[in-house]
């Protein structure tokens, strides 16, 4: 998975396919014609409410790819530090998903990054990516 160039339409394609979806069930669903429908396969974003109806419909969390995503590429911690007032809710707890583990390790044990590539770049505690390669085991020399 492409966490960095996130490709909605593609993601949700694939879903279909894995699971055997009939063109005749979607378009019922959307009370859309197929050929809207296939152009939503194309979409690189689609809005918020269309996201919704396919994780639903597909039980899959699309919206979890965009969370990895911001995970992984969102703006250095800090950079709004003076803001007192939240308005929404902080969310910290399992952000990581076992696709983003996994990610993370083989990028690890590839050679592709080293640990500490992975905890600058990424900003994984270094904490955690220790409690990832004990717990899975997929240690490198680096």
């Amino acid at each position: 998975m492409n966490y960095k160039d996130l490709h909605i339409g593609s993601c949700i394609s694939k879903k279909i396919n894995e699971n055997n979806i009939e063109m005749n069930r979607i378009k019922s669903l959307f009370k859309l014609p197929e050929h809207e429908i296939l152009n939503m396969y194309e979409e690189e974003e689609l809005p918020t409410g269309l996201l919704l109806k396919w994780s639903k419909f597909l039980e899959y969390d699309f919206f979890r790819l965009y969370s990895q995503h911001l995970i992984l590429y969102s703006l250095e911690k800090g950079s709004n530090k003076n803001q007192k007032s939240k308005v929404l809710p902080n969310f910290r707890k399992k952000v990581y998903t076992q696709e983003l583990i996994d990610f993370i390790l083989d990028l690890l044990r590839t050679g592709v990054k080293t640990k500490q590539d992975i905890i600058t770049d990424y900003r994984i505690p270094k904490a955690t990516l220790h409690k990832w390669v004990l717990k899975y085991g997929h240690e490198s020399n680096n």
